[in-house]
């Protein structure tokens, strides 16, 4: 059996009461002694410190030492206009397959000579073997550096009580700010549905710097359990769940991550994985889309709960790719790629041992998100 990785604040995690369990080859705090609930409560009311240093950081050069040329090359593996990134900004992105599924969806920043990229712990492997089949860029595993996830709408007051330059970034820019000497590579992002940032910080000086924030009266440290509620509740995906290989951008309603000079007649239309596929699915419309489910009562129904057309017989038209009690909702809240025809208020039915409930299909997210424009 392979040994878990263990982050840069694995102690800390133990000093904290935390429940650690195996994540994505990684041993991880899934809750403190607070509770999920509780964790979730919190960052949405004030601020949340997560660990997420399992997260793939990578680094792509151009022999030019420009971004553009990086960007250049990223395009042909991945459908986001990665030219018109403007530097100290950042983009969401998709790494697709010649089928038109997601191979993984990642985070690309420019710092103007070269990309930084975030992608998810159980496919940062395949990643980087991805990007090594780019021709003329140098790609770069970051192996020496922890990353923080701080969430939540006290999270700005938080961090530029210590980094003060950080007051001033909107929401998806990226900056390298100076903390007692240390460099910080700071974006104004999450995946909460709040504001916030995620930090990254050298692994020696992270003890340190997370002892800072969690000093703060309004930071709690929380884990994997709550992260998922909040992702949950914001309608945003997680790999692995809500798409994978199998899952094409317009099914996973992710299309809008693939700007219009990529898609057909687009100045740089195509050129990527599965265009194809992908294209014509955005021109014409997915057949099956990703949409919010809201169930009756308060049984929550998770992953793998069939979804069917009728409260008897019928077909069934999914199955609940993510699911659970929504904390700041105050119900059970799902979400399951199901026929595009379907609308929001209109009925299916879930299977929940054995017996079939009503759920209503609901738009997404089931919160409003608050982030800094």
């Amino acid at each position: 059996m392979t040994e878990l990785k263990r982050t840069p604040l694995h102690e800390l995690h133990l000093s904290l009461g935390a429940k650690m369990v195996p994540f994505a080859g990684w041993e991880m705090p899934v809750q403190y002694k607070a509770g999920v609930m509780a964790e979730h409560l919190h960052t949405r009311e004030k601020a949340g410190l997560f660990d997420v240093s399992h997260m793939g950081q990578v680094i792509l050069r151009a022999p030019s030492g420009t971004a553009e040329d990086a960007a250049r090359a990223l395009e042909t593996l991945v459908p986001a206009n990665l030219l018109g990134l403007a530097e100290g900004r950042q983009r969401y992105g998709l790494f697709t397959n010649a089928q038109g599924g997601i191979l993984d969806d990642l985070m690309i920043a420019n710092r103007g000579d070269h990309l930084f990229l975030v992608v998810n712990a159980a496919c940062a492997d395949q990643d980087i073997a991805h990007l090594q089949t780019l021709d003329g860029v140098t790609v770069e595993p970051v192996t020496d550096r922890a990353l923080l996830a701080l969430q939540g709408p006290e999270a700005v007051g938080v961090l530029s009580g210590l980094v003060p330059d950080a007051a001033a970034m909107k929401f998806m820019d990226v900056a390298i700010l100076d903390w007692d000497g240390v460099a910080l590579w700071v974006s104004r992002s999450g995946y909460t549905g709040e504001d916030g940032f995620e930090i990254s910080v050298p692994a020696a000086a992270a003890r340190e710097f997370a002892d800072r924030l969690l000093a703060d009266a309004a930071v709690a440290p929380i884990g994997l359990g709550a992260r998922d509620s909040l992702r949950l509740e914001a309608g945003m995906p997680l790999y692995g769940h809500d798409m994978d290989a199998g899952v094409t951008p317009g099914a996973a309603a992710l299309g809008w991550s693939i700007p219009k000079i990529r898609r057909r007649d687009g100045a740089r239309a195509g050129g990527f994985p599965g265009a194809d596929v992908i294209l014509a699915e955005l021109a014409e419309g997915p057949a099956k889309k990703r949409v919010g489910l809201r169930p009756e009562g308060r049984a929550p129904i998770r992953e793998g709960v069939a979804i069917f057309d009728a409260a008897e017989g019928g077909a069934q038209i999914g199955t609940v790719c993510s699911g659970g009690f929504g904390p700041s909702v105050g119900a059970p809240v799902a979400m399951a790629i199901l026929p595009a025809t379907l609308a929001s208020g209109d009925t299916v039915w879930a299977e929940l041992r054995g017996k079939r409930i009503p759920v209503s299909v609901a738009d997404l997210p089931f919160i409003t998100p608050d982030y800094k424009r």
